[in-house]
């Protein structure tokens, strides 16, 4: 086999092992749990809370994403559903900047799951909030109706996720 056929084989070799979402152990694929199944695709925001309340800086019904991959990606945003003027000019004034990100979240990274704890970590490479990168752990539950909810270990907060279909 010439050296191109070899090199085009391990790369598609590869490109199939990725896009299954198994990972190499000891030299054998293991694929995913069911657990890791069941978090694996997009998510819509059904409600936020903290301590039942809502937050005044989201508004009543804050719309996001959440994005699960089988690589072990993951992205989210949340969008205040409060009004956020528009900018004046082309580039914001300090007033109109910090009220379009106050309530916002975006952030992505890669994530892991512990079964046995029911959490997952959020391991984050990217945010708006340029002081929010790192690990970021919640607990989570299933509940029905295809939906998933999330609890950050330092807070009150409850994030309820629906399955888009």
């Amino acid at each position: 086999m010439g050296r191109g056929k070899y090199v085009g084989t391990i790369i598609i070799f590869l490109f199939i092992t990725w896009i299954s979402g198994w990972t190499f152990a000891s030299g054998q694929v293991i694929p995913p749990s069911d657990t890791a199944k069941r978090f694996i695709g997009t998510w819509q925001l059904i409600s936020i809370s903290s301590a039942g309340q809502k937050d005044p800086n989201r508004g009543s019904h804050p719309a996001g994403l959440i994005y699960y991959d089988a690589t072990g990606h993951m992205a989210v945003q949340i969008m205040p559903d409060r009004l956020r003027p528009k900018y004046a000019g082309t580039e914001p004034t300090p007033e109109e900047a910090k009220a379009a990100i106050t309530g916002y979240t975006a952030y992505f990274g890669t994530y892991t799951i512990n079964e046995e704890a029911r959490t997952v970590t959020h391991h984050r490479t990217g945010n708006i909030n340029p002081g929010g990168l790192g690990d970021f752990v919640r607990r989570y539950e299933f509940a029905p109706g295809d939906r998933l909810i999330l609890r950050p270990l330092e807070s009150m907060n409850e994030l309820t996720w629906e399955r888009i279909k």
